[in-house]
């Protein structure tokens, strides 16, 4: 736009400077008309309220527009300068405004040159009208792919925005996963580590100082109970396979963890295995083994249980874990049938983390755990994996 007005008045100057048909004196008021033009031009440019001000637009449109027919009034040369004007019009007036001053100029244009030449001819009512009517058009389109453009710069930004958010909730689900796996592994790996040390350390103290015998089992248990939980720790903190399982089924493992049990608590702890044994997720011989440990803990500390049994059954479609303790149960319709407290048996000094826990591990891989119990009645607490296909991928 800036180099057509600079070109048409620069033209026009050089048409009265050369033009031999024109009057010194007429010529070098064209000359100011021109400069008087170009300054007004530059000036609105110049100015920021110009493109931000409806008002500012108008009266720099209008003073342009008088220094403009000012102009066009001397030479008919100022004719072109009216094609400029087409554009910057609808450019900064609203179209309900800039429609009918197009239309002004339009015909501004097409009697000052019918003034100059003495006639009127089609071509010279044509011209203006198409060039004002190109011009609109020309400017409405441009103002349309503005508009399309601004939407999807938004758009794109609302994405980026909504992305940004989204990576932000994905990062807070992950790191409150990973506190969650964190809580339960220790919940079932160090906690219960460091209640069977204590249990063994004051079973020693007990047996002290009559029978050094036994308390010296006890310290030894203790030791090898803390050695596994270190171990334990060091594992779970590099989210790595318990080391029950290292080179080892599944079935051995709990028959190990019974064994355990039983040495550390004097319970009598047996462990059973049915079915024909078929290849396990690790996910899922993970959590069988940690709820296995959970519940175990749980009757050693809250029972007050002689026996526990643990069985593992495998069935065509479902592998299923059950452990059952003849201690003093609780009423599960009290608890709001999820146990309550952090013990099968319904002690009173559980944490509440514990069923939860196991609930949360056999959910999280499609398994289903329940709990059975009675006031004097025992416990019990069953938990189902599906099994997958052969061939199939597990979860």
């Amino acid at each position: 736009m800036h180099g057509l007005v600079a070109l048409l008045l620069a033209l026009a100057a050089l048409r009265a400077l050369v033009g031999t048909d024109i009057p010194a004196t007429r010529a070098a008021l064209i000359v100011a008309a021109v400069a008087i033009t170009v300054g007004v031009y530059v000036v609105g440019n110049l100015l920021p309220s110009v493109e931000s001000s409806v008002r500012a637009s108008a009266l720099w449109l209008g003073c342009l527009t008088l220094a403009w027919v000012g102009l066009y009034a001397l030479t008919a040369e100022g004719i072109w300068f009216a094609f400029p004007l087409f554009f910057l019009v609808p450019h900064l007036l609203p179209v309900r405004v800039a429609l009918p001053v197009v239309a002004g100029l339009t015909v501004v244009a097409i009697v000052g040159y019918a003034a100059h030449r003495g006639a009127v001819t089609t071509g010279m009512v044509l011209g203006p009208v198409l060039g004002a009517a190109v011009a609109v058009a020309t400017v409405l389109g441009y103002q349309a792919l503005h508009r399309e453009s601004e939407e999807r710069r938004r758009l794109v930004e609302d994405v980026v925005a909504a992305r940004a958010s989204l990576a932000a909730a994905e990062r807070h689900a992950g790191v409150l996963a990973e506190r969650e796996r964190l809580a339960r592994e220790i919940h079932d790996t160090l906690a219960q580590g460091f209640s069977s040390i204590q249990l063994l350390l004051r079973a020693a103290e007990r047996a002290l100082p009559s029978d050094a015998l036994d308390a010296e089992r006890h310290v030894r248990l203790a030791r090898v109970t803390a050695t596994d939980s270190l171990a334990q720790a060091r594992r779970f903190v590099r989210a790595l396979a318990p080391p029950e399982l290292d080179g080892s089924s599944l079935p051995a493992a709990l028959e190990r963890l019974c064994a355990r049990t039983a040495a550390e608590a004097e319970l009598d702890v047996r462990f059973h295995s049915t079915g024909d044994a078929v290849g396990l997720p690790t996910a899922v011989e993970v959590a069988l083994l940690r709820i296995a440990q959970s519940a175990l803990g749980n009757t050693v500390r809250h029972a007050s249980a002689s026996r526990a049994e643990v069985t593992l059954s495998h069935m065509d479609a479902s592998v299923t874990l059950d452990v059952v303790d003849d201690g003093r149960g609780f009423d599960p319709a009290a608890r709001g049938g999820r146990g309550g407290a952090d013990s099968v048996a319904g002690g009173s000094a559980g944490t509440g983390f514990g069923l939860a826990a196991m609930r949360t591990r056999a959910a999280e891989l499609g398994g289903v755990l329940t709990v059975e119990s009675g006031p004097a009645q025992g416990a019990a607490i069953a938990v189902t994996f599906p099994v997958p296909a052969p061939g199939g991928s597990a979860r």
